[in-house]
């Protein structure tokens, strides 16, 4: 795995790894609502279908855009991971607080994502 932003012995999962996770929990349509934090502490009500059966514990902390401004704190979680879709590129993962999936998607490595880190 890549190391990037993750301490020694850890690395960032690839796009294959939060599939592997996803399909684990039943499919993308389901699995966010299975690693959402529940209730609506930090998430925007209806936090829908969130019990975070799994112990991940998902927060929405929107995303960064190149410029330093932030958006959707509350309301989203993005994630990275280490698969590339292009040079400028990479794919991400990502929740809303409206519905219980789990979307991957890629976009500029020049927005800023939260990351999760895997154990070696």
């Amino acid at each position: 795995g890549v190391q990037g932003a993750c301490p020694s012995g850890w690395h960032l999962p690839s796009d294959a790894e939060w599939s592997e996770l996803t399909n684990y929990l039943d499919g993308t349509a389901i699995a966010g609502g299975k690693l959402k934090e529940s209730g609506a502490t930090h998430w925007t009500s209806p936090n829908t279908a969130a019990t975070n059966e799994t112990g991940f514990t998902a927060l929405p902390g929107g995303y960064r855009y190149n410029n330093g401004t932030f958006s959707l704190v509350g309301y989203d979680g993005y994630w990275w991971n280490a698969t590339e879709n292009s040079t400028n590129n990479a794919w991400f993962r990502y929740m809303v607080y409206y519905n219980s999936s789990v979307t991957g998607f890629g976009d500029s490595k020049a927005l800023g994502f939260s990351v999760r880190c895997l154990k070696d």
